[in-house]
């Protein structure tokens, strides 16, 4: 097996606000006065959503959130990671900032910052939030266009699917391609394939945040495959949410069989544990991905990504390098492997 760290990859399904540190959420909240977040106990969407919504009670200073940006960046770096693009909705900072404006130019400008420290290019997917009100979301919208080319890469589509179906944001998603944005909504995770449909045709969806559950729908699997969409998978998040009753059921390989190109994420490690790396890890020793399968994946989070040109140029030939080069000797591919089953075990204990 060779070293997965090692192993160019860009990271395209993380939500900022759940890429914290434990313990930087613990001395955050301790600086606050107010209880550690609670991460765990939910038991579907609806209770990780409010598990979610509690972890902004530690983000009430502008340099807080400026940290664990920064933050979330190095660690993208340690995992081997060279690009980022991190969802979130500035409303969520607003009163911290003054405005979401405010609270996005300070992020984006420190996103540039940290890119130039670590090493990782950074990427902004402003979300929109399903359950509201469309008309109300074309304000965010407008203001990721405005700042596209500046660090603003993407709009995206969040929180529960059920009864919020992707068509009504139409108009927001038009403001955003037409501005050179990329469309990244979730769909097809809680509902199924109807979803992913919904993305592709309503939003011009240029990636699916999720849309595992388009392996119910063979011809929607084959429209997929043509198109070379790319599906932002999270094998964690959908054991942990109930979309998978166990991490050996997880479509990603019969997704991967059928020609659909897929890169792996960690979704909100906060929450679900697991990291970029570890959900190689849990990709090679659970689903049973071969090398050039996650090599794979990885040139799919790149070439399907905001990237810089010269970021995907570089790591193409990095990840060809890297499949060329001999597996880890024995010894340490057995620690790498205890390291994975371990990992694995751990998720299915939560």
């Amino acid at each position: 097996m060779r070293d997965l760290r090692t192993l160019p990859k860009a990271h395209l399904h993380l939500h900022l606000e759940a890429a914290m540190r434990p313990s930087t959420m613990a001395e955050l909240a301790a600086a606050a006065g107010v209880p550690v977040p609670s991460t765990s106990g939910y038991e579907d969407f609806t209770g990780f959503s409010q598990r979610y919504q509690g972890l902004i009670a530690v983000f009430g200073r502008r340099e807080n959130i400026l940290r664990v940006l920064d933050e979330a960046v190095e660690d993208a770096a340690a995992e081997g990671a060279v690009h980022v693009e991190f969802g979130g909705a500035p409303l969520y900072h607003a009163s911290v900032f003054g405005s979401a404006e405010a609270a996005l130019v300070a992020m984006l400008e420190q996103a540039a910052q940290s890119s130039a420290r670590h090493g990782v290019s950074v990427g902004l997917m402003p979300t929109l939030n399903r359950m509201a009100d469309p008309e109300a979301m074309v304000e965010t919208a407008l203001l990721a266009a405005k700042y596209a080319g500046q660090g603003v890469v993407g709009l995206g589509l969040a929180n529960d699917e059920r009864g919020f179906p992707p068509e009504p944001f139409a108009a927001s998603f038009a403001i955003a391609k037409e501005a050179g944005l990329l469309s990244t909504p979730h769909a097809g995770e809680l509902d199924g394939p109807s979803s992913v449909r919904g993305a592709l045709g309503a939003l011009q969806a240029d990636r699916i945040l999720h849309g595992v559950r388009a392996v119910e729908d063979a011809d929607l699997l084959a429209e997929l495959a043509e198109r070379g969409t790319c599906l932002d998978v999270c094998p964690t998040s959908n054991l942990l949410l109930g979309v998978v009753g166990s991490l050996a059921e997880h479509p990603l390989p019969r997704l991967l069989e059928a020609g659909v190109r897929c890169s792996i994420n960690a979704d909100d490690p906060t929450l679900f544990g697991p990291g970029l790396l570890e959900e190689y890890e849990l990709c090679r020793s659970t689903l049973g991905l071969s090398d050039q399968q996650l090599a794979t994946c990885a040139w799919s989070s790149v070439e399907c990504s905001a990237a810089p040109e010269e970021v995907k140029q570089r790591s193409r030939s990095a990840i060809e390098a890297w499949l060329a080069s001999p597996p880890v000797p024995g010894g340490e591919a057995l620690d790498q492997a205890d390291q994975a089953d371990q990992a694995a075990a751990q998720v299915v204990r939560a």
